[in-house]
């Protein structure tokens, strides 16, 4: 996937070279020697998409910084009180002493920390069982943004590895379970909800179907899918399915389009997805299928099935890991250490 640009990265990369740098290796030269530092992980702007609406938390200059954790065990309170002491107020209109990192523009933490609270290891994956357990939107954060200092390339070699893609079988497993995702627990579930007119789950499912749909897109163009906020805005840029897809979403979410309506348009997305998957030799050429009054069409769980008879056999009980769980574990922890009046803070949260 291609990152967009962002303004506040080039200015953080000319503050690294510039002040942080000289900084660590005039005071820290073992330490900056064996560190990752750049610009990546969490925050739109590590997309390139932050917009005036990203800036009211988490922004500003920002150099990560990655270091083995017997190196920067200890270590940290020291490297920060260093940066207070020497930086100035500000870096090219940006100010040093509030933003993404209040105070010092710069946040040191262990290499193994990381890629643990991400992709829930603390290496690249070695087989399909640590592929298929990490969440494809956490992934996102480790190969985002740009590093610009790593003499050891330990991280660099992560990223490489991650950047390459899945292995087949990996691949092929991801999109088993998301056609099982999109087909029984999405658009059969909206098919018997509208049926039952029950329309706080008709749309429940709507919104997971949608969601579905825009992921198996990317896993079909072999491309990594973001987290919620952003799978729009990447998912138009894919070179295939997007330009037929997305008229067909945009007609389902608007509000004059009825429920029997968005059903057809997701049956019809169906047949688009398959055909890709039948392009790609996931599934073999077949007649068309006719769905149910009742269930539907359930086209894409057949392809579930396909797909998963193909699979070697010791991943077929394995299913992908499709939510953030490294991350939600780290978060737990931190909030539940955090000063209420700072974590109010972070969220915007003001009292009469």
């Amino acid at each position: 996937m291609k990152f967009k640009s962002s303004e506040i990265l080039s200015i953080s990369h000319d503050f690294f070279f510039d002040v942080a740098l000289p900084i660590l290796q005039d005071n820290f030269p073992v330490i900056v020697n064996e560190s990752a530092c750049g610009f990546f992980g969490y925050g739109s702007e590590c997309l390139g998409m932050d917009d005036e609406h990203s800036q009211d938390h988490h922004f500003g200059l920002r150099i990560n910084m990655l270091t083995p954790e017997k190196l920067i065990k200890g270590k940290k309170d020291e490297i920060l009180n260093k940066f207070s002491e020497e930086l100035p107020a500000t870096y090219q209109g940006f100010s040093l002493r509030s933003g993404h990192v209040a105070g010092v523009g710069i946040t040191p933490e262990s290499l193994e920390g990381f890629l643990s609270r991400t992709i829930g290891i603390i290496s690249s994956p070695k087989t399909a069982v640590d592929w298929l357990k990490i969440p494809e939107e956490d992934i996102m954060h480790v190969i985002n943004g740009e590093v610009w200092h790593d003499p050891k390339k330990q991280f660099s070699e992560i990223r490489s590895v991650l950047q390459e893609y899945y292995p087949d079988p990996v691949w092929k497993r991801r999109i088993a379970h998301w056609c099982r995702y999109f087909s029984g627990m999405g658009l059969y579930a909206m098919k018997r909800a509208v049926l039952r007119e029950n329309w706080v789950y008709a749309t429940t499912a709507f919104g997971r179907t949608v969601k579905w749909a825009l992921e198996l897109a990317f896993l079909l163009n072999r491309t990594y899918f973001p987290y919620d906020k952003w799978l729009y805005p990447f998912f138009d840029t894919l070179p295939c399915l997007a330009p037929q897809m997305d008229p067909l979403l945009k007609e389902a979410i608007s509000g004059e389009c009825c429920w029997k309506r968005r059903i057809d348009i997701f049956e019809h997305i169906s047949d688009l997805l398959d055909a890709r998957m039948t392009e790609l030799d996931l599934v073999a050429p077949h007649p068309r299928f006719i769905g149910s009054a009742t269930s539907g069409y359930r086209l894409l769980e057949h392809n579930y099935a396909v797909i998963m008879q193909s699979l070697p056999e010791e991943i077929i009980p394995i299913v992908p890991l499709w939510d953030q769980v490294h991350l939600e574990s780290f978060h737990s922890d931190y909030v539940a250490q955090l000063p209420i009046e700072q974590w109010d803070a972070v969220l915007n949260l003001k009292t009469d």
